[in-house]
């Protein structure tokens, strides 16, 4: 069931072929304590965007799996950033995340569904930008610490994320 699972993961997860233009990306968030973001900071690193709610039974279940993934590659070159998806006080979202020990950078996004990556529609949805800030992957659903290591074992052809690795794609699928 596990390898079923990481092999419909990894389907959503391949990138498109290469195109004349890199798509690149920005944005600009506000985190919990009101430092803002942006994601141009993180070049030369790949980053992780996680879109996620509290009210989101199967973003809560996935929550462990980034956990996971963030402690095996905090001090790497991966950066992994969760953004809050709802208009929800910031004390009950303090309170959530202390709850379920969430240790890396929560992002506030509100609701609309228009992003930088494009309109959401469900929740969680990932993302995956490269070093040089392309979107090379998205995710729609749940994933696993286990998917995000496959893929960036198979893209960097190492057991972690390397940032002298050369551009994977220039669009996403």
């Amino acid at each position: 069931m596990k390898k079923l699972l990481l092999l419909v993961w990894m389907m959503w997860m391949i990138p498109a072929a290469p195109a004349t233009a890199a798509q690149h990306v920005d944005f600009s968030y506000p985190d919990i304590h009101g430092k803002v973001h942006t994601l141009a900071e993180y070049k030369g690193k790949w980053v992780v965007v996680n879109y996620w709610a509290t009210t989101c039974p199967p973003c809560i279940k996935e929550i462990p799996e980034l956990k996971a993934f963030h402690r095996r590659h905090q001090d790497r070159d991966v950066v992994l950033l969760g953004v809050n998806f709802e208009e929800i006080p910031l004390p009950w979202l303090k309170d959530f995340m202390d709850s379920v020990s969430m240790k890396y950078t929560v992002l506030l996004a509100g609701t609309s569904p228009e992003t930088p990556f494009g309109k959401i529609m469900v929740i969680p949805t990932t993302f995956i930008v490269s070093p040089a800030g392309e979107l090379v992957a998205k995710q729609v659903g749940p994933l696993t610490a286990a998917s995000l290591d496959a893929f960036f074992k198979r893209n960097t052809g190492t057991d972690q994320a390397d940032a002298s690795v050369t551009k994977i794609s220039d669009k996403m699928r």
